[in-house]
């Protein structure tokens, strides 16, 4: 049971660190980069959110 525990927060964890480095990287996206990109910073922070947490 805490091996379990333990395992959920590490994972919990990596997601987290794997959100924040892309956040990051969007988050540093001029807005001409983003023009360039025909992209929305919130829609790709939203698309991140669901490709990493589910």
């Amino acid at each position: 049971m805490i091996q379990n525990l333990i395992s959920y927060a590490q994972n919990r964890i990596e997601k987290r660190r794997e959100f924040n480095r892309v956040a990051n990287e969007i988050a540093s996206l001029s807005s001409r980069d983003l023009a360039d990109l025909r992209a929305d910073r919130g829609e790709m922070l939203r698309h991140a959110y669901k490709k990493i947490y589910g």
